[in-house]
């Protein structure tokens, strides 16, 4: 079978398409040259390799010798993988939804020679049906109207142009903090209160929104919001939107009740679910939340480990042309591997002769209570293991192993996070191993890149890899068991977040998600909004807050502010939409600086850090200082001297700190009392 051009790709999503008939081009100048040069359009799709839809339109089309005819003679065909090039996709995307469409992969996009949209799908059957045109029919009427109507293509790009380029709205005010808890009021009536998550279906785990409502509860000392989030963890640890058998979660559930799942696994999921497990454990203490932290972290070092030591991108949602077969068990098949303990299993997990899901069953646990006895749950622990010996040996997922900066960074930093709640040295170990790797191996003369592929680097790297990057840097300085003590990791986080401001920034004092000096983009979009990851100018914005609660440097906490005013208006129309940022503005407002002085060697000094980790609260900051160390100084601690020559501790929020503490017992009762509630004794520093 003979190969088009993507056949010297790394990306696994364009190797896929490597021996399509369809004659694709790498996105770049040399595709472009060649529209304008034969003045035809460019017919763009993107998408990524767990995509299921993505394949669907393959087989389908793409693969098709007469499909593949018509777009080869009257389009430029270019193939981009979206967590390559998520710039790409942000300004395709972007216009699609200026078009007046919902979006989705695969985004099929028109465009003009020179790069500039007009008109554009997603998945487009090969015949006409659930009434949308068939391709072909899409293609020859796109072709016609560029050949023959270009006044109406005109007046569309210029259109979608305008509004892709749309100055910020002016904000005449910042935004303010009783914005969080008044958005998250309302988000709580749209809750499920039987299923957790939003209303309806399909059903998303919108992790940022999740943290957002349990900042709210936070601040507000109100418990609603908090035992809300913890409902829907729960759900979504139970339903089979979680992989019962081998771990990890899988994107989303088509249904209301999490049950059945759209099967690929996603790195950036799974890091942010973790996360936000490890902060519902520490409050709640809940069995469940343990024991899946504990599996989805297997998951991530059994299955997406590379040999770099970093981590591979996701898993795909088919196996042997099929969706979820990989994953999808039979009640005889479920008897054979677990003889006699195959009925008790099998009525935990919802496994029946009619199945749960064509005919055929996903694991659950939506029904059975959690946990059970304790001999019964560790019966169930080896039927999983046997049921994993006996998956194992089918046709895979296949797994897309590039290396993606950003989403590392957001599992490097879940990993260190929970390594140190849990005691697992060596999860964190194997997040510095992926952090060294990526802060090494991907930053060539010091400019990181963002995606990482059998020995070749995707440069110049995007914002969204800076952020995480300096996201996963603080988690790792926190993580090391006496602190961050030569300051490594703190001068990577400076590191990463001035090449932000370098590279990144726009004249309004936002972040662009792509490089100012990325060669191939027409147009460098501005946008505060979340999509499935965080987005980097919330993501920077916490981590820049961070920084400056560690270090006292205040230009990190301007560019913080700097960057949420810029959003105002934005976050004020569409809060939801905004989720990290609103995150960013809680811990700005409400956030939690505990500082530990002392002897580390001390029994005392290593109690009070214990107690300091244990708190539920995302917003924490801790600072570990030897007794020699003055605290920055800027720090509403500083001046007020130690209670212990040990060890003393000082609790603060905002400009204000307790009296210094040397009892754990007592820190725990600061930490976890509600500062407007129960504010202890304070002293308010200059």
């Amino acid at each position: 079978m003979s190969s088009n051009r993507l056949a010297a790709a790394t990306s696994p999503y364009l190797l896929q398409h490597a021996n399509n008939p369809v004659h694709w081009r790498e996105w770049g100048a040399e595709a472009f040259a060649e529209a304008r040069a034969l003045n035809k359009p460019v017919l763009l799709s993107v998408g990524y390799a767990a995509c299921h839809w993505c394949h669907v339109m393959a087989h389908e089309s793409f693969e098709d010798p007469d499909v593949a005819a018509v777009m080869n003679e009257l389009f430029v065909p270019i193939k981009v993988d979206r967590e390559e090039r998520p710039d790409v996709d942000q300004l395709y995307m972007a216009a699609l939804h200026h078009l007046g469409e919902q979006g989705g992969w695969p985004l099929t996009m028109f465009l003009t020679p020179d790069g500039a949209p007009f008109w554009g799908g997603t998945y487009f059957p090969k015949e006409p049906r659930w009434g949308r045109p068939g391709f072909v029919q899409v293609l020859n009427e796109v072709a016609r109207i560029y050949r023959d109507e270009p006044g109406n293509v005109e007046a569309n790009r210029q259109a979608l142009t305008r509004r892709l380029t749309a100055p910020p709205k002016p904000s005449d005010s910042s935004l303010s903090p009783a914005i969080v808890p008044a958005v998250c009021e309302r988000l709580l009536r749209l809750l499920d209160p039987v299923n957790g998550g939003l209303k309806g279906a399909p059903k998303f785990p919108q992790t940022p929104m999740l943290d957002l409502i349990w900042r709210a509860g936070l601040m507000t000392g109100d418990s609603r919001y908090l035992d809300a989030v913890e409902h829907t963890l729960e759900r979504l640890c139970r339903g089979g939107i979680y992989d019962h058998i081998g771990g990890g979660f899988a994107r989303y559930s088509v249904d209301e009740r999490w049950l059945v799942p759209h099967f690929e696994k996603m790195l950036y999921d799974n890091a942010q679910l973790l996360d936000l497990l490890t902060t519902a454990w520490l409050r709640s203490g809940n069995d469940l939340f343990r024991q899946r932290i504990e599996e989805t972290v297997d998951w991530l070092l059994r299955d997406m480990q590379t040999e770099t030591g970093a981590f591979a991108a996701s898993l795909d949602a088919d196996s042997e042309g099929e969706e979820g077969r990989y994953y999808l068990w039979s009640l005889p098949e479920l008897r054979d591997v677990l003889g006699p303990d195959a009925d008790a299993f099998a009525a935990a997990y919802d496994i029946t002769e009619a199945g749960n899901f064509e005919h055929r069953n996903i694991p659950n646990r939506l029904a059975d209570p959690f946990p059970l006895a304790a001999d019964r749950e560790a019966r169930f622990t080896r039927n999983r293991a046997a049921l994993l010996a006996r998956r194992s040996a089918r046709v895979p997922p296949a797994r897309d192993d590039k290396i993606l900066a950003d989403w590392n960074g957001l599992a490097i930093a879940a990993l260190a996070r929970a390594g140190l709640v849990f005691a697992r040295r060596n999860w964190i170990d194997a997040a510095r191993t992926a952090y060294r790797f990526i802060s090494e191996s991907m930053a060539p003369d010091r400019r990181l890149g963002h995606s990482y592929r059998a020995g070749r680097l995707v440069l110049p790297g995007f914002a969204s890899d800076l952020a995480a990057m300096a996201h996963a840097a603080l988690a790792l300085a926190e993580a090391e068991s006496t602190g961050d003590s030569d300051g490594r990791y703190l001068a990577d986080a400076r590191r990463w977040l001035d090449d932000l401001e370098t590279w990144h920034l726009g004249p309004d004092g936002s972040y662009r998600l792509a490089a100012a000096d990325a060669p191939d983009m027409i147009i460098r979009m501005r946008s505060g909004l979340d999509e499935a990851t965080p987005n980097p100018n919330g993501l920077a914005a916490t981590a820049l807050i961070r920084l400056h609660n560690l270090t006292g440097e205040r230009r990190f906490a301007d560019r913080a502010d700097r960057l949420i005013d810029a959003f105002a208006a934005d976050a004020a129309t569409n809060p939801l939409g905004h989720a990290s940022l609103l995150n960013a503005l809680a811990l700005r407002t409400d956030g939690l600086q505990i500082v530990i002085v002392g002897d580390r060697n001390t029994p005392r000094f290593n109690e009070l850090v214990t107690v300091a980790r244990s708190v539920a609260d995302p917003n924490r900051s801790l600072l570990l200082l030897d007794p020699t160390t003055p605290l920055p100084a800027s720090h509403p601690a500083r001046g007020k001297g130690t209670a212990d020559a040990g060890a003393t501790a000082y609790v603060c929020r905002g400009m204000v700190c307790s009296l210094p503490v040397t009892d754990p017992i007592r820190l725990a009762e600061l930490l976890h009392r509600h500062p407007e509630n129960d504010r202890p004794s304070t002293l308010k520093t200059s």
